[in-house]
């Protein structure tokens, strides 16, 4: 294995290594995505059962503060948006990083197959 080779395969190896470690990142940001999406779905659902007249709060910090019903709601579905929003661009980047963790995989592989080779020679 020359020296070139070897520097080359090294310097691939942990390309890899940073991009599955940008891809973890990645999943667990979605993980966390996800479960405020359930979270706040099921604050809207919850909302959509209460009467007009019934007394919404708002937790700021150990005091409860009373808000208007549609101000919340309105707060909640501007979440929800956002949250889907970022859930999709997370999917997206996912998707693209998946992809190039692949094609270094790939190349790696090529790489180690042609050292291989020229060891075998």
């Amino acid at each position: 294995m020359s020296e070139q080779q070897r520097k080359k395969l090294e310097s691939e190896t942990m390309a890899l290594q940073k991009l599955q470690k940008e891809y973890s990142t990645l999943v667990a940001s979605r993980q966390k995505l996800d479960s405020q999406l359930q979270e706040n779905t099921l604050v809207s659902n919850e909302f959509k059962l209460l009467n007009d007249g019934a007394r919404v709060y708002k937790m700021i910090g150990p005091v409860l503060v009373p808000q208007d019903k549609s101000e919340a709601t309105a707060n909640v579905e501007k979440r929800l948006e956002y949250i889907t929003d970022e859930l999709g661009r997370i999917e997206k980047r996912i998707a693209q990083q998946g992809k190039e963790q692949e094609e270094k995989s790939v190349e790696i592989f090529k790489l180690q197959m042609d050292i291989q080779g020229i060891s075998k020679a």
